[in-house]
């Protein structure tokens, strides 16, 4: 058994300890990979079955759970103010705990974290279904983002190690499949749910599924690379204020415009979050196993595909966050046909998804990645120069435009940065991946909503978007204008950093 595998007890104190940094970076990501040997074909499908269970369970709720909020509200007899936590508070958590659980199932295995992960969805769900208060929902909502960080930090980490590395940007490219039609099916299945049983069934639903899952993960994975673990301490500290960092700063962003960007809460979280960072900075170079490795940052096929996936994450997420209002206000469609409208986007993500994976196995992901980022800005840009009469065919032909880029880039992105990092490291790598993508998402709609609503408020003499009327149409046009190029800019921001990252080694 050589020094430098996984297995081995024989690590040094300290990750970001120079020889051994040096030592993985010239050692081949494949030949590490034909040193263990490679799951059977059945088997590994198997395994990615059951991954796919625990990413589309997670991925369903963050969607599934707004159909209901309306039936949610009049059930409990509360007001919007209070139901929008039972969103928030999930989002929020996940972002927040992302990292930290990836560090966490490097050292005690990604197996028991996946495992545990989906135990704690399921009961978080018994918890929410079983709600007679908001409190109680908004409380178990934050207990079952627990579970779902943990599933989402493990994803992308089980399907690299599960799949030799000329299969890997397949496999990622199907799991972008399933988060798409987690996405796409959230919205329809919490209708129907909640109009045929009740909103609780909508959590119900979860408890066999996950329960199933974690018990056959625990059986496939036992003995796998998924069950190694290190004896190395967890860096608690690093963790605390790793959340308290994000958390507050989310926050501040989400609600800056609605508070004032002056007001004392939104000062006060800021404050929050810059007063942790500082002390996380300050922390992580002081304790022998830190949650965030300045190495693995200085790994160039890994901080640049990183920083691209915030930066698409956030363009795609203006889109998302303001379409609906368009189709719905000046385009004056219903409720059902903006919602088919805009399944546009995630049909394009679930059906090219494999095809770019595959794609990138062969031929990397820098130009991929690059093409897709620009075909969101020109779908974006096209957004921003649209007609509150457009034709649906303009409108779908520019959501479908989005989709397609977003496919091209997102399964051979992560099989780039996943890639790029050593086997010991792809739980904090696979944390990594997935907090970009929920930070890019916030960041999104805090843009968006920021844009929007400053402009909209300027043109109108000092008027919110409250209650839409005709008489509006121009100035909602010229916010949701602005709003969208922004978004473009991003997406070119985004471009031009894929390209940097450069060619991948062999």
């Amino acid at each position: 058994m050589t020094a430098g595998h996984p297995k081995s007890r024989n690590h040094p104190n300290s990750i970001d300890n120079p020889s051994r940094f040096n030592h993985y970076i010239g050692m081949s990501i494949a030949s590490d990979s034909d040193r263990s040997p490679a799951l059977p074909g059945g088997h590994k499908w198997l395994v990615f079955f059951f991954v796919a269970v625990g990413i589309f369970m997670a991925t369903l709720d963050g969607s599934i759970v707004n159909i209901a909020l309306p039936a949610i509200m009049a059930d409990l007899g509360v007001e919007m103010v209070t139901i929008q936590w039972v969103v928030m508070i999930y989002l929020f958590t996940i972002t927040s705990l992302l990292l930290g659980f990836g560090r966490l199932s490097d050292i005690l295995g990604r197996r028991r974290v996946y495992a545990t992960g989906l135990y704690l969805f399921a009961l978080g769900s018994l918890f929410c279904g079983l709600a007679f208060n908001a409190s109680w929902l908004i409380a178990s909502r934050f207990f079952q983002a627990l579970g779902a960080a943990m599933i989402m930090a493990c994803t992308p980490a089980l399907v690299v190690d599960t799949f030799p590395e000329a299969e890997r940007g397949r496999a990622l490219g199907l799991v972008g499949s399933v988060v798409a039609s987690g996405l796409t099916t959230g919205p329809l299945l919490g209708g129907l749910l909640t109009h045929y049983f009740s909103w609780r069934a909508i959590f119900y639903i979860n408890i066999p599924i996950g329960l199933a899952a974690a018990l056959a993960v625990n059986i496939l994975l036992k003995g796998s690379r998924a069950d190694i673990s290190r004896p190395e301490r967890f860096d608690w500290p690093g963790g605390l204020l790793l959340a308290l960092s994000l958390g507050p700063m989310l926050m501040a962003m989400t609600h800056g415009y609605d508070w004032g960007y002056t007001s004392p809460p939104f000062l006060a979280l800021l404050a929050l979050a810059g007063v942790a960072a500082a002390a996380l900075l300050w922390v992580e170079t002081r304790v022998a196993h830190p949650i965030l490795s300045r190495s693995l940052f200085a790994i160039r096929l890994f901080t640049l595909p990183i920083m691209a996936a915030v930066l698409l994450f956030a363009s795609l997420f203006c889109l998302v966050f303001l379409m609906p209002f368009y189709l719905m206000h000046p385009r004056a469609l219903s409720v059902q046909a903006a919602g088919g409208i805009m399944t546009t986007l995630f049909f394009a993500l679930f059906v090219i998804s494999p095809l770019s994976g595959s794609f990138s196995d062969r031929i990397g992901s820098r130009m991929l990645c690059t093409i897709g980022m620009g075909l969101l800005a020109l779908a974006l840009y096209g957004l921003a120069t649209i007609p509150p009469d457009a034709p649906l065919w303009q409108i779908g032909l520019r959501l479908g435009l989005a989709g397609i880029g977003t496919a091209l880039f997102i399964p051979p992105n992560s099989a780039t940065a996943m890639s790029a990092v050593e086997p010991w490291r792809r739980g904090v790598a696979s944390g990594t991946v997935a907090a970009a993508r929920n930070l890019g998402m916030v960041l999104g709609v805090a843009t968006a909503g920021a844009i929007f609503n400053n402009v909209f408020y300027q043109l109108s003499g000092g008027l919110n978007l409250k209650g839409y009327a005709p008489r509006l149409q121009g100035i909602f046009m010229e916010a949701f204008h602005h709003a969208m190029l922004a978004g473009a800019i991003l997406a070119a921001l985004g471009m031009v950093i894929s390209y940097l990252r450069g060619p991948e080694g062999k």
